[in-house]
């Protein structure tokens, strides 16, 4: 059972094992998914006709490399997610179910791709995300910036998020990245402190407040956002905190959504966090003053991103009438 789960079945030819570093691990078993978490198939023609045109721009997508349960109704909605630096991460968190190992060289062409493809689509607002790169000087910052520079010029009215890694260990990166000018800066905090060393041993919890904090200080105009994993042992109290210091660091967009543990070697469910929950902790966040906050069982941090974008911008805009008339 082991071996069979940890084979990649969507790259075609001979099985290989998707996640080597991972095959010393002990098998967690996989947890039966409750009724609030099971999705349907994907039988819509337009996710086809998406999947199709991923194929062409020759794009990864998060949606297929993360094994994302909201594919099918993203995809049918033409909704992408576009992982860009290939889709070998530098990494190997105990959630991912993205490969781990030595990334190619960056694609020079990849940000006309991606743009292309954009436009193509037709999206009124667009995530891009990337693996980690800590093999590049800047980590991929100027990729990154590229990229956003193709897709404004090809969709000038296309909003764009970037879900960026944390660039531990580079300098210079968020200067570059803010002066491309992204309309929401997006970096995942993913849980709480205590549960990093297990987690996500390669990152830092106080690099990421830091990344947070830092693009708000070089460019205030830029939207930002973080999301966590419930499910994976934290304590309600430690989640308040989380949140405290997201809003000192003014981050603007808290999501909020179950763990699905990918693969028997990946990290436990240790509990599946109910839909009432996550309207409590939905609650909790709006009470400590996000201006947007997506809280469920299904939630990712690019699901209806152009909704909460929208919403986010609207409420960004009342929020200062309202100190203004005050």
């Amino acid at each position: 059972m082991s071996t069979r789960v940890l084979i990649d079945h969507r790259k075609g030819g001979a099985e290989k094992v998707r996640h080597p570093e991972k095959a010393h691990r002990p098998d967690n078993p996989v947890a039966r998914k409750p009724s609030w978490i099971r999705v349907k198939a994907p039988v819509d023609p337009v996710y086809h006709e998406t999947r199709n045109l991923m194929r062409e721009n020759k794009l990864v997508t998060v949606c297929e490399e993360a094994a994302c349960p909201n594919i099918g109704e993203c995809w049918s909605q033409r909704h992408a997610t576009m992982m860009i630096m290939g889709e070998i991460c530098t990494r190997a968190c105990a959630f991912c179910n993205i490969t781990t190992g030595m990334p190619n060289a960056l694609d020079d062409n990849e940000p006309a791709r991606v743009a292309d493809a954009v436009a193509k689509l037709g999206l009124r607002h667009v995530v891009i995300t990337s693996v980690d790169r800590d093999d590049l000087a800047d980590g991929g910052a100027k990729h990154f910036a590229r990229v956003i520079t193709a897709v404004r010029a090809a969709s000038p009215e296309t909003t764009i998020e970037i879900l960026t890694p944390d660039f531990l260990r580079k300098q210079n990166t968020l200067e570059v990245i803010a002066e491309a000018k992204p309309d929401v800066f997006n970096h995942n905090l993913e849980t709480v402190p205590r549960l990093y060393p297990t987690i996500r041993p390669g990152a830092r919890y106080y690099q990421s407040l830091r990344l947070l904090d830092r693009i708000k200080q070089l460019d205030p105009s830029i939207f930002t956002k973080s999301g966590l994993m419930l499910g994976l042992g934290e304590e309600k109290m430690e989640l308040a905190q989380v949140m405290d210091d997201l809003r000192i660091a003014d981050v603007d967009f808290i999501t909020m959504g179950q763990y699905l543990q990918p693969t028997v070697k990946h990290a436990a469910v240790d509990r599946f966090v109910t839909p009432q929950e996550f309207e409590e902790y939905g609650a909790m966040a709006r009470a400590k003053g996000f201006l947007q906050v997506s809280s469920s069982p299904l939630t990712r941090s690019s699901y209806h991103a152009d909704a909460d974008f929208a919403a986010l911008r609207q409420a960004r805009s009342e929020r200062l009438k309202g100190s203004q008339n005050a």
